[in-house]
């Protein structure tokens, strides 16, 4: 307004109006190089995570911050995500699932493909809790038959005990013979869901796409034991460091050990609980009830 019309700097702060010593202030922000750089660090190392996520970490590492700084800095410093945008689709009336009331109740199993650079492909089973969100185990191989099902389930029971059911699909390999019998000899009630239901194995589906997303467009995996190999540290990351916002920002082991009795562990599932997308908190009674045997092993099982 002063350069266009050429007017004193107090006719100008009388016309709009307002104080000159408003219009005189200069900026003074402290730039924070430091949290800039540290910023950029980890989003360069979790190429996936969003600025809240990040915030989690840096907190972690002691940088008394919130979201919102972190969120202006993110966009300053161009780290935004890129994410598809989901088509809209008609409101359907959704069936309440089963909820788990306490670990080890309930699991959800499921297999995600991963192309080779030679052009083969391998197959990855998941297996989650549904309460506690663990990874139980990622089973790479090259072909997944209902047998090789069985045997993967075999090293994680023994270390972890037998749930109460587990939530699968209609594939083959899940309703086999192989795994009716291994169902049988454990005591394990197989849930199969309606056929083209997806969403009703939504713990799973869930997991899938955070693996796929973080883990399997971010690795090359060059032969099925690298492949082993670095599924194997994903699984280890994401049970032990990556923030879970269903778990009040904790890691799934962090919170299996809490729901296990460890310090605030009953106050602590009790809160979380209530914080779960699904939970509809009607079997609270039991969560850390003395006859259950809720894990408190973070598995090292090298699949």
């Amino acid at each position: 307004m002063q350069a266009a019309h050429a007017l004193s700097q107090r006719r100008a702060a009388r016309l709009i109006p307002i104080e000159r010593m408003t219009l005189r202030y200069t900026h003074h922000r402290d730039p924070q190089e430091a949290l800039r750089v540290r910023l950029r660090e980890l989003a360069g190392s979790r190429v996936r995570y969003g600025y809240r996520r990040l915030t989690v970490l840096l907190k972690r590492e002691g940088w008394q911050v919130n979201a919102k700084r972190i969120y202006r800095l993110y966009l300053e410093e161009g780290l935004i995500v890129r994410t598809q945008k989901r088509r809209e689709r008609a409101q359907r009336q959704r069936l309440p699932l089963g909820q788990a009331a306490r670990p080890n109740q309930k699991w959800s199993m499921d297999f995600v493909a991963q192309r080779l650079p030679d052009g083969r492909w391998i197959r990855v089973l998941t297996v989650v809790d549904q309460f506690t969100r663990e990874c139980l185990t990622l089973f790479a191989d090259n072909a997944l038959s209902g047998e090789k099902v069985a045997i993967a389930l075999d090293k994680v029971v023994p270390l972890r005990g037998a749930p109460e059911s587990i939530t699968v699909d209609n594939g083959t390999e899940f309703a086999s013979k192989a795994m009716d019998l291994w169902a049988y000899k454990n005591g394990v009630h197989l849930d199969f869901i309606r056929p083209g239901k997806p969403v009703e194995n939504g713990y799973i589906e869930s997991f899938n796409g955070k693996l796929r997303d973080e883990c399997l467009n971010v690795e090359v995996f060059f032969t099925l034991a690298d492949a082993r190999r670095k599924l194997h540290l994903g699984r280890r990351d994401y049970n032990h460091h990556r923030p879970h916002s269903a778990l009040d920002d904790r890691t799934p082991a962090e919170f299996a050990v809490r729901c296990s009795g460890g310090k605030d562990g009953g106050e602590a599932a009790l809160e979380n609980a209530a914080r779960f997308p699904l939970s509809r908190r009607t079997a609270t009674a039991g969560i850390l009830g003395k006859n259950n045997n809720p894990s408190t092993l973070l598995l090292e099982v090298l699949t």
